[in-house]
Formats: C-alpha cells, sequence, structure tokens
C-alpha cells in the first residue's frame, strides 16, 4: 500500500460496464511527510475519497480485491482514507538506509 493525495476526478462517458457507478479519481502518489513523489495516476475509490484528502491505495491485482465479490477491472484502488501520520523519530544510533 502506498499513500497519496486526491487531486482531481476523471469523468469517462464511455467505459466498462462494470465501472458503471464507480467513481475515478487522480491521486498523486506522497511520501509519509505529505511530498509529492512519483507521477500522478487514476485509482478507482472504493472508500468514498474526496478531494485533496490523504489516502492510501493498492496497485495491480489486488486493486480489484476491493470489489469482490464484482469483477471490476482496475489497476489502482483506493482503499483507506487517512486520518494523520506519525512520523517516529529514529532510534539512538540507527544508522538511516
Amino acid at each position: 500500500m502506498d499513500l497519496a493525495r486526491v487531486v482531481g476526478r476523471v469523468v469517462c462517458t464511455i467505459k466498462n460496464g462494470s465501472l458503471h457507478g464507480r467513481k475515478l479519481l487522480l491521486v498523486q502518489p506522497v511520501d509519509a511527510g505529505g511530498a509529492a513523489t512519483g507521477k500522478p495516476l487514476v485509482a478507482i475509490d472504493a472508500v468514498g475519497a474526496g478531494a485533496a484528502e490523504t489516502v492510501f491505495f493498492v496497485t495491480g491485482r489486488e486493486a480489484s480485491f476491493a470489489f469482490l465479490p464484482d469483477q471490476v477491472p482496475a489497476d489502482a484502488a483506493i482503499v483507506g482514507i487517512v486520518d494523520h501520520v506519525d512520523l517516529l523519530a529514529p532510534a539512538a544510533g540507527a544508522r538511516a538506509s
């Protein structure tokens, strides 16, 4: 799972029938501190995320698991809305990797 911020919506008038009634969102992957990393991607929303929310998402085969028993063609899915992220200080003597 990875963190991302919702940065937009994707509207498709013609799409696969199993996507009807499902929300597609544009998400920007972020690191634990909230800084953008990588390219934005389209993810199908399984949890009701909204604009500017921090979410966690999965990619690949696992993306369709959030919609079982339905068969949904998805390569990325939002599976949670993040309330907050707590960054812990490294332990004394620990090396950064």
